[in-house]
C-alpha cells in the first residue's frame, strides 16, 4: 500500500483509499451480513457490486472483484486463486428454508422423471443431484430453466429452487398448489450429520498479497455487521418485511435458521461434499481450502 500521508497508518483511511471491490448477493439470505455495514459506517469504505451468486462468483474468479461471496462449487474449482475468510459463510445446520426440491411426486418416484433446475446456483443444483442420486437412489432427467415455479411445474415433475424464489415456493406457492417441499439442508444433515455451506466469502490471493490489511478490515467489518444484525434481528426482519412478500415473523425465523458461521464443523461439511462430488464437478476430492490467517 502507498506509504505516503496518513493512509498507511490509519486503517479506515487506508481502506477508503483502496476502496476494495466487494460483492453483495441480492438475496434475503445475505441481508444480515450487509444490514450492519450501514450501522457501523463501513459501507462507505467499499465499492459494492450487487448481483446473483452465480454472477458474483464469476466476477471474483475473473478478478473484477477483490473480495466477495462465491458459491461453494466455484470456490472449490478456483481454490488455488482464493483464500476463504473464516467464520463467515451462508449455510445451514439442518433446514435452510431457501434451497428446496418442490415435487409433484414422492422423491423415490423421480427416477427418469423431468426435474427442472433453477439456473441461479451451481452448488444447490449439485447438492440436489447428489442427494437424489445417492441418498434417495433416483436419476431424474434434468434440464435448466429460469427459477419460476409455475412455469417449471408445467413441464416438470419436480423443481430445484434457491434463494427468494425458493422461500416463496416453500411458504406460499407449494402449499397452495398441493406440492411437496423437501429442504436440501435438512436432507444433507439427515444423510451426513454435518452442516452445509452454500457460499463462502473469499479474497483473491493476489489481492490479499497486495492489500493484507484491507482484506482483514473488510473481514472484520462483515463479522461486526453480522453480529449487529443478529443482535437486532427483529429490527432487520421488520425493515425487510416492508418491501418483501414475507411477514416479519417469517423473516426473523429465516434469518435465525441460516448458519453464518464458517468454523471446523462447517469445514467438515465442505470436505465431505468435496469428497463426494469433486471428481465429477471439476475439483479434486481432497481440494485444499486455505483460510485467512490459517
Amino acid at each position: 500500500m502507498d506509504s505516503s500521508g496518513d493512509a498507511s497508518t490509519h486503517p479506515v483511511a487506508a481502506s477508503r483509499r483502496s476502496r476494495p471491490r466487494v460483492g453483495h448477493i441480492q438475496f434475503l439470505n445475505c441481508l444480515p451480513l450487509y444490514w450492519g455495514l450501514a450501522r457501523t459506517g463501513t459501507l462507505l469504505d467499499l465499492e459494492l457490486t450487487k448481483d446473483t451468486p452465480e454472477k458474483l462468483s464469476e466476477q471474483l474468479v475473473r478478478g473484477d472483484l477483490d473480495i466477495g461471496p462465491i458459491t461453494l462449487v466455484e470456490f472449490l474449482k478456483n481454490a488455488d486463486d482464493l483464500v476463504a475468510l473464516p467464520d463467515i459463510a451462508v449455510g445451514c445446520d439442518g433446514p435452510v428454508m431457501s434451497c428446496v426440491i418442490v415435487s409433484q411426486l414422492p422423491l423415490d418416484r423421480l427416477d427418469g422423471a423431468r426435474v427442472a433446475l433453477g439456473s441461479t446456483s451451481r452448488t444447490s443444483v449439485r447438492l440436489a443431484q447428489l442427494l437424489l442420486a445417492e441418498h434417495i437412489g433416483v436419476r431424474p432427467d434434468y434440464y435448466t430453466c429460469p427459477p419460476d415455479l409455475g412455469l417449471m411445474m408445467q413441464e416438470a415433475d419436480a423443481a430445484v429452487l434457491i434463494g427468494d424464489a425458493a422461500l416463496r415456493a416453500n411458504l406460499h406457492d407449494a402449499p397452495r398448489l398441493g406440492l411437496q417441499v423437501h429442504d436440501l439442508g435438512a436432507m444433507w444433515k439427515e444423510w451426513t450429520g454435518l452442516p452445509f455451506v452454500f457460499a463462502v466469502w473469499a479474497a483473491r490471493r493476489d489481492y490479499l498479497e497486495r492489500e493484507p490489511h484491507v482484506v482483514r478490515e473488510v473481514h472484520e467489518a462483515f463479522l461486526a455487521s453480522r453480529d449487529v444484525s443478529l443482535e437486532e434481528v427483529t429490527k432487520v426482519a421488520e425493515q425487510a418485511a416492508r418491501w418483501e412478500s414475507f411477514d416479519a415473523g417469517v423473516l426473523e425465523e429465516y434469518f435465525t435458521t441460516l448458519d453464518f458461521r464458517f468454523g471446523p464443523e462447517q469445514l467438515a461439511g465442505v470436505t465431505e461434499f468435496a469428497r463426494r462430488v469433486g471428481p465429477t464437478t471439476g475439483f479434486p476430492a481432497d481440494v485444499k481450502v486455505d483460510l485467512l490467517g490459517g
